[in-house]
């Protein structure tokens, strides 16, 4: 299969285009720059140099492959709706040319946040909830599959960890914690987020391109919920820092989110496909010093 990923230098974009090569698919990858394309290139993949506002060479890249994953997305809080608006824009001209075709495209999303009940496949995103942000996307990827396109979502949760992740929340919020001194929860601590680990996403990611069913929603879900006191006392102990309650104030944009009690289910997705997650928890990556060394 000739795989064309957006997106494709990025963590979960390196892991996947690792597994697909390993698995035997050709993998095109989109690069913003030329440090971009040699990661492509070092984890067995062929760069295009572009981005998601090169409409056309987009749908050429597309057209010419038999599957899409989309993974690229820029977060900029100034131009959220122009990206937005964007993504959705290029998601709608790819597919009219896979229209009727069957092509496979996946793209990545967000678990949704539901106050404390374990969210599941059927749960819809909340568009004003932190991780219902891109809920136009999610729903123009799904509006796909009444076109003949193979399409489908891989919700991911709050922590995608593992060795070399820089840019996760977990390593955003050690480096919060470093500023404040305090290794942080919220309230008792006992408030959950899902996790998973990077190398069991990038397999469930393939799995969704290889058989996913039209119109799939599945949960890149290794663990259930961990609670962020837990998360806090491990960040503690491998820095030195104090683990204490703070002010989710003291956050910022942060506090909501990591206040909030967020669990989720992948029951059903791996009834679905198949997938078993294998890799180490949370709590082990932080204990091997991933985040923190």
């Amino acid at each position: 299969m000739h795989v064309f990923v957006t997106g494709a230098s990025g963590w979960i974009g390196t892991a996947l285009t690792k597994e697909l090569v390993a698995a035997g698919h050709r993998v095109v990858g989109l690069a913003r720059s030329e440090p971009s394309a040699q990661k492509i290139t070092a984890a067995g993949g062929t760069a295009v140099r572009g981005d998601m506002h090169d409409h056309g060479l987009l749908v050429t890249e597309a057209e010419k492959a038999d599957a899409v994953a989309h993974l690229a997305f820029t977060l900029d809080f100034a131009e959220f709706e122009e990206t937005v608006e964007n993504e959705v824009e290029v998601i709608d001209k790819i597919g009219a040319v896979y229209e009727g075709t069957g092509k496979a495209f996946i793209a990545a999303s967000g678990t949704p946040i539901l106050a404390g009940h374990v969210a599941t496949e059927d749960d819809h995103l909340d568009p004003t909830g932190p991780a219902g942000a891109r809920a136009r996307t999610a729903a123009a990827v799904l509006a796909l599959s009444r076109r003949g396109i193979r399409s489908g979502l891989v919700r991911m949760p709050r922590s995608v960890h593992g060795q070399n992740d820089r840019n996760g929340l977990i390593a955003m919020l050690v480096g919060l914690d470093r500023q404040l001194g305090t290794a942080a929860y919220v309230g008792d601590g006992e408030n959950r987020w899902p996790a998973v680990h990077i190398g069991d996403a990038a397999r469930l990611f393939l799995l969704a391109l290889e058989k996913a069913p039209a119109g799939s929603v599945l949960h890149a879900v290794g663990e259930e919920g961990v609670p962020m006191r837990a998360v806090a006392e491990v960040i503690a102990a491998k820095t030195g820092l104090p683990a204490a309650a703070v002010d989710p104030a003291q956050l910022g944009v942060f506090g909501a989110l990591l206040a909030g009690d967020q669990p989720a289910s992948s029951r059903a997705t791996r009834a679905l496909v198949g997938w078993a997650p294998v890799g180490p928890t949370l709590l082990d990556d932080l204990e091997a010093g991933h985040y923190t060394s």
